[in-house]
Formats: structure tokens, C-alpha cells, sequence
């Protein structure tokens, strides 16, 4: 295994901006985070349109994506043009960290990074390499089921119901959008299996026991990691989601003390000599009495800022990395929640609707220190435009931003924002 230069460590004065790269309701949050360090906020993207109403988005960019010819290089040259050397580079999404990850190097003789380079983050990010990794260090995964063709869909011998995922996500369908399918018979199945094939190739489709559970058996380990140690960390629980039965989002997470997935996160980021942000998923097997890893995001997470709101202001942290300086410690607070208002809204009636859910509990749980994936006193607007969106994003599935076109790369368009 490689080693990632240690770019983090190798401090070049105050921070002085840092450019988003893609991303939704987790850019939003590192927007707000460092913005309100009184640290300039520039956003590129070609994916979601939340991050662009923040205030603290002082300068923002449409480029043709991550996946563009030379992607790097526009990046390269926008940092020349608009005064971007030396600022901290972040990807925001799945394809945006392939991106840095794999262009280190070259990102770096500009940019100020904090990651691990695509080596070893691809075991992390491939569903199959990181199943392998995690039986080599001793945590548990879902059973998988090997399927290669459609015809092995047909015969293979299959205990159902089973959940098919891509492998990774680096491209936008209707199979990488919804995160996972369920099957529970046969015939489903093989149909499903088609078409996730279609869609992301039969190499890259990952069939695996379906663990039953809402949101009681849902975790996560959070953390901010460097030199082969947490600077920061904390473990949540994913108590309510949308869809309800399979996560396309988190609606409702709350901070929950678990030392098991704690442990076993540690193990497994020790094993990778990971670097940067992180947020890994498990669910708690009944059956086995253990808690199987689901996923791992190397990259701001959709509720990162139940952090901030916990006590771990992972953008300080980073910043004083970055610059050479020391890091306060602390501790996360319990009794504290980080809510999708309105998608929550949904799932709550859905639940509350099957039986699963009492209405008193649901609005007990609103009862303590909330942080919220929009709304903020001091930057109103992404919540305001965030409840349209969400309803049209809840009808059609699709993502809105598809529908704007790409600038040319040769002449990259700015859009220059205004504090108040």
C-alpha cells in the first residue's frame, strides 16, 4: 500500500479559503462551518443547487463535473485565474474524491489537501474490496452472494430476501440514486439484477443478505482522522430515513454513545492509513447479536453538522491542521439530534401509519437540541429554497441540477456573491 503525502502536515500559514467541490446538504454544512471561522467558501459544481443560496458561498462555478476530460486541470486553472493557490480543496461527493484522491500529485502543487490518495480509499469505497478488508481486520459484513450474469441470478443459490447495490457510486442512474434494491423473490431478482447490470456493469453489482431492522439498528461512526489517529470522533444513530425501508437520505440522527462500532471503525482506518473526513455505516444484526458494516464516506457526510452541534467543530479542526496549529480537544455531547424537517415529516406519517412508530415518541425526539440539514438563523435561504426542492426531489427521484448546462471548461463562468 502506498502513503499519502502528508499534505496536512506540512503547514503554509493561515487558511485563507477553501473550494467545495460538489456536493449537497454535507457542502452546505462545511460552507457554514468554515464561513463562519471568518475563512472564505468558493463552490464548484455540477451536482446539487442547495450549497449555491448559502451566503457563505462567496464565489461559485459550473463546471462539466468531475468525470470531464482533464478535470484536474480545470481545477488547476481556475485556482490560477481567481486566486484559489493555497486554499484547502475538499470533494463533496463520491466522484469528487476519486478525483483529488487520484490526482493528488497534481492538485497538490496548488491546493492544500487532507486525504488519502485513491489506493487506498478505493478499498473503502468499493462495497466488495471493503468487505474484503473488513473480514482481514475481524468486522463483520452482511452475507454476500456471488453473481456475475444474468443467468447466474437465475440459478445461483440465493437465501431471500437480498438488497443489490452498486459497488460504488460514482455515476448518476436510477440504481446509484437509490442506493440499494430489495428483492424477495426469484423472479424480482432476476429482473432487478437486469437492470442493475444495465446500469453500472455486472461486475459492479453487489447482492447481499437483507438485514431486517428500522431505525434502532442503525449506526455510524463520525470522525475528523490524521496521522493514522482520530482527532475527533463520535458515533450516531440513524433512527429515521427515506425511503423507510431502504436509506436514500437520513432524516433523523441522533448522537448515541456505541463503543463496539467505535472499535471496529478504528480498526478498520487503522488498517488503511486513512486521512481526512469520515462517516461509516452499520447495522446491527439481530440475529447474530453484531453490528455489520454497511458503507464507508470518505467525504463531508449529509449530517456532518450534528457535529458542530455536538461540539466537534470539525472545520476548526481542520484548519488548525492545516496551519501548523494545535487542535482543542472535545468530547461529543449527548442529547442532540440533526433533522431533514421534511422528509422527516414523511417518514414519521409512514411509520406512525404502519405501526412502527408511536406519535409520542416522535415528538419526543424533537424535544432536545435539534440541528437542522437546511435551516440556519444566520443563512435562511437554502431552507427556503430546500422545501420545493425536496418535494420535487421526493416525486421524481431525479436530481434537479441535471437539467443545467455545463459551462464550457475553456471559460469557466463566476458568479460572485456579496456578504451582507
Amino acid at each position: 500500500m502506498s502513503t499519502q503525502p502528508d499534505r496536512a502536515a506540512r503547514p503554509d500559514g493561515p487558511l485563507a479559503g477553501v473550494v467545495l467541490l460538489g456536493g449537497a446538504h454535507g457542502a452546505l454544512a462545511m460552507a457554514r462551518s468554515f464561513g463562519r471561522l471568518g475563512i472564505a467558501v468558493a463552490l464548484i459544481t455540477n451536482d446539487h443547487p442547495l450549497p449555491r443560496w448559502s451566503h457563505f458561498v462567496q464565489r461559485q462555478f459550473d463546471w462539466a463535473g468531475p468525470d470531464a476530460p482533464d478535470a484536474a486541470g480545470v481545477l488547476l486553472t481556475l485556482a490560477a485565474a481567481y486566486g484559489f493557490a493555497g486554499w484547502l480543496l475538499i470533494p463533496c461527493g463520491d466522484a469528487e474524491v476519486k478525483l483529488v484522491a487520484s490526482e493528488q500529485q497534481r492538485l497538490g502543487t496548488t491546493f492544500r489537501l487532507f486525504g488519502s490518495p485513491w489506493d487506498s480509499l478505493n478499498i473503502l469505497c468499493d462495497k466488495q474490496l471493503l468487505a474484503q478488508r473488513a473480514r482481514e481486520v475481524g468486522i463483520a459484513v452482511p452475507r454476500s452472494f456471488r453473481v456475475r450474469s444474468e443467468a447466474e441470478a437465475a440459478t445461483a443459490e440465493i437465501a431471500f430476501p437480498v438488497v443489490l447495490k452498486p459497488a460504488q457510486r460514482l455515476t448518476s442512474n436510477t440504481f446509484t440514486r437509490a442506493k440499494a434494491w430489495r428483492a424477495n423473490t426469484r423472479s424480482e431478482f432476476v429482473t432487478r439484477y437486469r437492470d442493475a447490470a444495465e446500469l453500472v456493469g455486472a461486475d459492479n453489482v453487489v447482492v447481499q443478505e437483507m438485514i431486517e431492522g428500522g431505525g434502532e439498528t442503525q449506526f455510524s461512526y463520525a470522525a475528523l482522522w490524521h496521522r493514522g489517529a482520530p482527532v475527533m470522533e463520535m458515533t450516531a444513530r440513524r433512527r429515521r430515513q427515506y425511503p423507510i425501508e431502504f436509506s436514500y437520505t437520513s432524516t433523523f440522527v441522533e448522537v448515541c454513545p456505541n463503543e463496539a462500532v467505535r472499535q471496529a471503525s478504528f480498526k478498520l482506518l487503522s488498517a488503511c492509513n486513512f486521512e481526512g473526513l469520515v462517516e461509516i455505516e452499520y447495522k446491527f444484526d439481530a440475529r447474530e447479536q453484531i453490528h455489520k458494516i454497511l458503507d464507508v464516506n470518505p467525504r463531508p457526510w449529509s449530517w456532518i453538522s450534528l457535529c458542530d452541534a455536538a461540539g466537534l467543530n470539525l472545520a476548526a479542526a481542520m484548519r488548525d491542521i492545516i496551519s501548523g496549529q494545535p487542535v482543542r480537544p472535545a468530547t461529543a455531547r449527548t442529547n442532540v439530534a440533526w433533522v431533514h424537517t421534511t422528509r422527516d415529516i414523511v417518514a414519521a406519517l409512514q411509520l406512525i401509519a404502519r405501526d412502527q412508530l408511536d406519535i409520542d415518541v416522535y415528538l419526543a425526539s424533537l424535544k432536545r437540541r435539534l440541528a437542522f440539514s437546511t435551516f440556519a438563523l444566520d443563512d435562511p435561504m437554502p431552507a427556503l429554497v430546500d422545501i420545493p426542492l425536496t418535494l420535487y426531489r421526493v416525486v421524481t427521484r431525479r436530481l434537479f441540477s441535471s437539467a443545467l448546462p455545463p459551462v464550457k471548461l475553456q471559460t469557466p463562468r463566476l458568479e460572485l456573491k456579496n456578504r451582507s
